[in-house]
């Protein structure tokens, strides 16, 4: 049965495509390039340029395609752009989220899978965070996918649906084999920031924030490695195919590191120091986000292979030196 990845030329739907081409799955992306690259999806996939609220594209997708189950990856996900543009984030991860569960249900999909985040949970008072802690963002774009959540939850009952919802922690590095990896230019995200900075893409890497109530004064996150991610929905396809039950899981390791500690590491994998500024806190930022990750283990029989800060740094450093290289060649 083929899958249909929204997103899926994103940095995390683009190795979820990689990994269901290993695995000889038939699978086929809507993905509207905005943040997304053609280049990162499989050159054998069916691939359609769109927005997932576009319900005549995806009208058109699902029936030519037989789809019954889909992998939602297709969101914004920069928390501080939220705080700026809540609106924009309700629209695009909340709106036409509900576009995609209508048309989808519409058309028979039985299986849906969910990228959603530990941004859920806000800012938790207790370490590790579970499931069933309360839910409180504090951020728009964590509220704008608890919303989504919700939603999903909702039409499930209501409809002939079973769905897995996996609530990311800190995701980074990039495919070991090099396929696919962080490609925008403007990421946010912690580890690739560093790795640019480590390069010489960035003339400095700042820190948002030194006075929380952590060992070094600097958030901590629970860090995760994007194959690990996307073998995690691999393994959820294969519990809803098997009549698996609803369910949402954390997807983390279980250990965080601070802002302090990643750059260490980037400076040791690299060989290189870089200028480090010490900035006021983001809007939106908790202190301490760390997962307890034991349901996911029970549950899918996710068994991460990555589970390794250096590891992590090691293959984004490689993605950022690739990507680097060809921007040299094809200004040549």
């Amino acid at each position: 049965m083929t899958v249909l990845v929204t997103g899926g030329a994103g940095y995390i739907g683009s190795h979820m495509m990689h990994r269901l081409a290993d695995m000889g799955e038939p699978a086929v992306v809507i993905d509207n390039l905005q943040t997304g690259f053609r280049e990162s999806v499989p050159g054998s996939a069916p691939f359609y340029q769109g927005n997932i609220a576009d319900k005549a594209i995806l009208a058109r997708v699902l029936r030519e395609h037989s789809i019954k189950t889909v992998v939602h990856f297709a969101a914004s996900a920069v928390v501080p752009d939220s705080v700026r543009d809540p609106l924009g984030y309700y629209a695009n991860n909340t709106v036409a989220s509900r576009a995609l569960f209508e048309t989808a249900i519409e058309h028979g999909v039985r299986q849906f899978i969910f990228s959603s985040t530990c941004a859920v949970y806000g800012q938790t008072d207790s370490e590790p965070v579970t499931e069933i802690m309360p839910t409180a963002p504090v951020s728009p774009y964590g509220w704008s996918k608890l919303m989504t959540e919700i939603m999903l939850r909702d039409a499930a009952a209501a409809h002939d649906l079973n769905y897995v919802v996996l609530r990311y922690f800190n995701v980074a590095g990039a495919d070991p084999a090099m396929r696919t990896g962080q490609s925008t230019s403007v990421a946010t995200q912690l580890i690739k920031a560093a790795v640019q900075a480590a390069i010489g893409i960035r003339s400095k890497l700042e820190i948002f924030g030194t006075d929380y109530a952590t060992p070094d004064g600097s958030c901590v996150r629970d860090y995760i490695h994007v194959a690990d991610i996307a073998a995690a929905h691999a393994d959820a396809l294969r519990y809803l195919r098997g009549g698996g039950d609803s369910v949402v899981l954390n997807c983390g390791y279980g250990r965080g590191f601070s802002v302090r500690e990643v750059i260490e590491m980037v400076k040791a994998v690299s060989g290189n120091d870089f200028p480090v500024v010490e900035s006021p806190r983001r809007a939106g930022d908790p202190a301490r986000v760390v997962a307890d990750s034991r349901l996911v283990r029970e549950r899918l029989g996710w068994q991460p292979k990555y589970d390794d800060l250096r590891t992590i740094v090691t293959h984004a450093l490689a993605w950022e030196r690739k990507l680097l290289a060809a921007k040299a060649s094809s200004a040549v």
